[in-house]
């Protein structure tokens, strides 16, 4: 077995813990990854708290990793030893059907393995990023290039890709009038990246607070939508609206700033169901879509655009004894706009 220094939730809401844990031995196509930096996911946070349903402790999350190849297995052919890497939310799945063949592991018809809180086809639970190493297979491992710091890179393994999947499937390009609702850490990516993809960029946010913020991350417009005038004076406006938040919005609202034939996708998971009459869609023949995180070959192309752009995540580095006070900071939306652990504070 390899063993590891890790972050550990020994039960639901329990403060973390510093242990020892073990990864399997290299098999022929892993990769042994020497962890820099573990970027924190809300979706961190609802698992760790057991807010999704039952949870599999002792936990080590993270799925936003970044670091460098340590050691490979006798048949590893992607990856050598000192090659910048990162893992996403997955790290196995068949690699036989007819997703995986076509790039979307994701949706494996046997089922993702997912990074942490799962367990792999052998029964062995998962273990993620908030350590010092981990072991993958090097199919889920992916090149972050040199043109992005690995601590401004590791959001982008879950927020980056989670946002470039919906801005890519609906077309986002030069003359496109995109909107984004909210503007944290899915926020925050969803404006560098529609920006850089030439996009007239427009963030939706409670409050006039973070307006100087979103000119400065790439927006060309803000609207503050508590009033609801505002939202009023945007009906008919937009190509594609991003919404990252997971509060309750007044959906029908929201599809009335569409333009005819446009996009309203949710990469949020708001709490209540959405009430939508069907003319809300028909009307304009407008639709209301999910998107979920991409697959290797989209995240692999994601980190190339941001080297090429030269976009990382707008971060805030923390040592391993300050995660627990982090948590409560995210769901306080204290963060601006991602936390990552330095994983070398890990004693």
């Amino acid at each position: 077995m390899t063993t590891t220094r890790a972050l550990v939730a020994p039960s639901a809401g329990a403060p973390f813990e510093t242990r020892t844990v073990e990864h399997r031995e290299l098999r022929d196509d892993d990769i042994l990854i020497d962890i820099a930096f573990a970027g924190i996911c809300h979706s961190d946070i609802h698992q760790v708290r057991e807010e999704w349903g039952p949870a599999i402790f002792p936990m080590v999350p993270g799925h936003e990793i970044a670091g460098t190849v340590a050691a490979v297995g006798a048949g590893v052919t992607g990856h050598q030893v000192g090659d910048r890497v990162g893992v996403g939310c997955m790290v196995d799945s068949c690699g036989e059907c007819e997703y995986c063949k076509d790039g979307e592991e994701q949706f494996c018809t046997k089922g993702a393995v997912m990074t942490y809180n799962g367990r792999g086809y052998d029964g062995e639970e998962t273990k993620g990023g908030y350590a010092k190493r981990v072991v993958v297979s090097e199919r889920f491992a992916v090149r972050i290039p040199e043109g992005i710091g690995l601590d401004e890179a590791a959001p982008l393994l879950c927020a980056g890709i989670t946002t470039w999947t919906p801005l890519r499937r609906y077309g986002v390009g030069p003359g496109s009038k995109v909107a984004v609702v909210g503007l944290g850490g899915l926020g925050h990516m969803a404006v560098k990246l529609a920006a850089a993809l030439g996009a007239d960029v427009t963030v939706l946010s409670r409050t006039e607070a973070k307006r100087e913020d979103a000119r400065e991350l790439g927006a060309t417009s803000y609207a503050a939508t508590g009033d609801p005038a505002v939202l009023k004076g945007l009906r008919n406006s937009f190509d594609v609206i991003v919404n990252t938040v997971s509060a309750d919005l007044p959906i029908r609202t929201y599809l009335g700033l569409l333009k005819p034939m446009g996009t309203l996708v949710n990469v949020g998971l708001p709490p209540s169901a959405f009430e939508v009459p069907p003319g809300a869609l028909v009307g304009g023949s407008r639709a209301l879509a999910g998107s979920n995180i991409g697959g290797i070959p989209a995240t692999q192309e994601m980190l190339d655009f941001c080297a090429e752009h030269g976009i990382g995540a707008t971060i805030e580095t923390i040592s391993a004894d300050e995660v627990d006070a982090a948590y409560d900071r995210v769901v306080a939306g204290d963060v601006h706009y991602r936390v990552v652990i330095d994983t070398s504070t890990l004693s």
